[in-house]
């Protein structure tokens, strides 16, 4: 099923408009709009797509040997950010779709202005859809990076449909939109950013990028929970989800991968927001065990993996008498708030630290994020540590999972916890049972129960 839809042409920057207009919404001219042939559109479900003005492969090619399908044309381009080209696996691919969510000022727009920065310096061309900056505030907030390039190229509009002949015109090499949520359809229904007008405009613009052969950023906005705004099939449509992560308060960005169907998900890019926009981090125990104060009770150092990369992360703990007839308190940053409530408990039943009537803050230190069951020990540790003001000793590390009878379970990559704890400075390691022999000039202790941890390191 279908219907017919007159389409209005710019005869000054050759854009599109749904109805007619005084002045033509991509350029500013006046009376420039002129009627063009009807255009078909199906409607229906989310799998119907209306066609591409000025795409190309729109008519199917029929199927194909896999054999004979050439790899060479789904090889990643580098964006000339190294810690972004990891996460990504090499760099973007070409007619893939990328979803870049993250809180207001954690640093998207600075990201991808960087990544349109550093592809243009190298002669490429590249075009940025600005719909909620104008192309003046754009280059205000560019001033800090230098001069631009003359292949970055800036499209002031919230008209969708103005994206298929600017990109005929331009033929860039990436295209980004900031952000899906300001764009709109005016042959859509609803408003920018409801449900209908993000599907209809991501559904066009993958399909704009997949017949162009050329990779395109979406920037997306998140809720109060942190989850991506805008319907669930909106991460469907991409190829990619990416996150930006961090404290405005600190330093750190993290960029994780939630979703990409060209390599792993799961490795972590490390920026610092720094006078200039992001710089990567490439070493990051300055940033995380910079300001660490050893000898401190309720901190705890953990060899986490994130990825391909090891971190040593600060944990930290603090233990205060609680309120009589009001119950306790627990509150968590950067850790698992669930977790650290199953930690007590281990705590106080396994290992006879008393905990019923106290208030608990525990935080990883540095504005990162630890999720994984090898910070149990960690933090069941740290916790201990300030419960009996007895710090821990402050060359070692711990990690491990702890089970609900207090056992404590192996993880995986030890090797590459220890000899990154042991090429930071760390001489002792507080590890599980199983865990392997670690590298020269680094001792390991192993205990198998939690209370035989807390033993050992707080004696």
């Amino acid at each position: 099923m279908g219907r017919t839809r007159l389409q209005h042409r710019c005869s000054a920057c050759q854009s599109l408009s749904a109805r007619w207009t005084g002045r033509c919404p991509g350029c500013g001219e006046w009376n420039t709009l002129v009627a063009e042939a009807p255009v078909v559109t199906t409607v229906g479900g989310p799998g119907h797509r209306r066609p591409i003005p000025g795409g190309a492969g729109q008519a199917g090619t029929g199927p194909l040997p896999l054999c004979e399908v050439d790899p060479a044309r789904s090889l990643p381009m580098p964006t000339g950010l190294g810690e972004l080209d990891r996460v990504l696996g090499g760099g973007l691919v070409p007619g893939s779709a990328t979803l870049l969510g993250g809180e207001p000022g954690v640093g998207k727009s600075t990201l991808l202005l960087q990544v349109l920065w550093a592809l243009a310096g190298t002669g490429a061309r590249v075009l940025l859809v600005s719909a909620e900056e104008s192309a003046h505030q754009v280059r205000l907030r560019a001033e800090r990076l230098g001069p631009p390039p003359p292949g970055l190229l800036v499209l002031e509009t919230t008209d969708v449909t103005a994206l298929p002949p600017a990109l005929a015109g331009a033929d860039p090499a990436l295209v980004v939109v900031d952000s899906i949520q300001a764009v709109c359809d005016p042959g859509a229904p609803g408003i920018p950013g409801s449900l209908g007008q993000v599907r209809a405009c991501a559904d066009l613009l993958v399909h704009l990028a997949k017949a162009h052969e050329v990779p395109l950023v979406l920037v997306g906005h998140v809720t109060k929970d942190g989850t991506l705004a805008g319907p669930r099939t909106l991460e469907h449509l991409v190829d990619t989800v990416l996150t930006v992560e961090g404290d405005r308060h600190h330093a750190l960005r993290t960029v994780r991968a939630a979703k990409h169907r060209f390599g792993p998900t799961g490795e972590l890019g490390l920026f610092e927001m720094g006078d200039t926009g992001l710089s990567a981090v490439t070493d990051p125990y300055r940033l995380l065990l910079g300001d660490r104060r050893a000898g401190a009770t309720g901190s705890a150092v953990l060899p986490a993996v994130q990825g391909q990369r090891a971190l040593l992360v600060e944990v930290q703990a603090l233990s205060a008498p609680g309120v009589p007839d009001s119950p306790s308190r627990r509150s968590a940053q950067g850790v698992d708030g669930g977790r650290l409530a199953l930690l007590l408990a281990v705590l106080e039943q396994r290992a006879g630290v008393p905990l019923a009537r106290t208030d608990v803050f525990a935080s990883a230190v540095g504005g990162i994020r630890v999720a994984e069951p090898a910070a149990d020990l960690a933090l069941a540790l740290a916790v201990a540590s300030s419960v009996t003001d007895r710090p821990l000793p402050p060359d070692l590390v711990a990690f491990g999972e702890v089970g609900l009878g207090g056992e404590i379970r192996q993880v995986p990559h030890a090797p590459r916890r220890l000899a990154e704890a042991a090429r930071v400075g760390f001489r002792r390691a507080l590890v599980p049972g199983a865990c392997p022999d670690p590298p020269a000039g680094m001792a390991v202790v192993r205990a198998r129960t939690l209370a035989q941890a807390v033993a050992l390191a707080t004696a």
